[in-house]
């Protein structure tokens, strides 16, 4: 199995990140929360010669689906997401699917709380956690569909994984873009 690279991309002008993830001995790859700017997820794949395969969510707010019908219009990716949070998901996940990418594996972890069908996308030890958790914080679990019970839940679930697995989280809210 082989590591997967993630590239970090500034995606709104809301401190969203999206991800480009691709296995580098096939140059397949998916696009995870496109934001507002999906053009820096293409022009961050065309640069790799990568081409999207997937087109995953985190979670179905607008602030990281917004460039979902771009990406897919431009790259014919399939949508993959919870049904929960993205009822017109192509492909939908929930909790221990896996997902081929070229030579490496998505894990998917569903991760309730922030929104009822926030996922994690776990590749080796690294995780990218949407809005679920962020560098030194949590996601809000004040929203519409939100649960503060569950939130703690999936974050419970989260400290349990080895304390060198890297996050990416959704937004550039902590001290550092990412962390350990």
């Amino acid at each position: 199995m082989v590591e997967l690279e993630i590239v970090q991309l500034a995606a709104s002008e809301m401190k969203n990140f999206s991800y480009l993830i691709y296995c580098p001995e096939t140059l397949i790859g998916a696009a995870v929360d496109p934001s507002l700017r999906p053009e820096v997820l293409i022009a961050a794949a065309e640069e790799r010669g990568v081409t999207l395969k997937l087109l995953l969510n985190t979670h179905g707010h607008r602030d990281h689906t917004a460039g979902n019908a771009l990406i897919r219009e431009q790259s014919g990716a399939q949508l993959a997401a919870h049904r929960d949070d993205v009822p017109e998901a192509e492909i939908p996940l929930g909790d221990g699917n896996t997902l081929e990418m070229g030579s490496g594996r998505i894990e998917v972890l569903h991760t309730p709380g922030h929104s009822p069908g926030s996922l994690v996308f776990k590749c080796g030890a690294q995780i990218i956690t949407g809005d679920t958790l962020f560098v030194s914080r949590c996601g809000r679990a004040d929203l519409n569909g939100s649960d503060v019970r569950k939130l703690y839940t999936s974050l419970q679930r989260l400290k349990k994984l080895p304390p060198e697995t890297h996050v990416w989280p959704g937004h550039d809210y902590g001290p550092t873009p990412s962390s350990t």
